[in-house]
């Protein structure tokens, strides 16, 4: 698998959250808190990272996100009305800048004709409320969809960051 995101790339994101005294948080499904993971992989990361919060189940994501118990039903765990309730909890919850929301179908098990397996919902988002929630489709084993899921989230908050920050 190549490297969707590269060490390089996450000083650099750290580096421009740190520059605007801005942070980040994420809510975390299916990579389990992958995410979280690889931010606070690089020292110093606690200036720019409030915390996150894996929230697996629907419960907890209706508990400490705020998610709608009528949004889950009627649109299921997997979908972007989910991830961006997932957002705007987050954001909350953590009091910060930037969120990464990730639900999706890591697999083996789990996957619909509607909702294959490898198939992920990325949302970011910032505290002014400008949000991009966007359907992946990875394909692999368990743990190379939950990598590229992690990967690509943090890719695209890179490029959402620096967007938001140089304007």
């Amino acid at each position: 698998m190549s490297k969707i995101f590269s060490n390089k790339n996450m000083q650099k994101l750290q580096n421009t959250l740190r520059k605007s005294q801005k942070t980040i948080t994420t809510a975390e499904s299916c990579t389990g808190g992958l995410v979280s993971s690889m931010i606070t992989k690089i020292s110093g990361s606690s200036d720019i990272f409030n915390g996150s919060i894996v929230s697996y189940s629907n419960h907890i994501k209706e508990k400490e996100l705020g998610v709608k118990k009528s949004t889950l039903d009627r649109f299921g765990a997997v979908s972007i009305e989910v991830v961006e309730e997932m957002l705007v909890g987050a954001i909350k919850k953590f009091d910060s800048n930037f969120a990464i929301a990730i639900s999706g179908i890591a697999g083996p098990l789990g996957g619909t004709k509607e909702k294959p397996v490898g198939m992920v919902v990325i949302g970011i988002c910032n505290d002014l409320g400008h949000k991009k929630v966007k359907i992946f489709n990875f394909k692999g084993k368990r743990e190379e969809i939950q990598k590229q899921a992690a990967q690509t989230a943090l890719k695209q908050i890179l490029k959402f960051v620096k967007k938001t920050l140089d304007n």
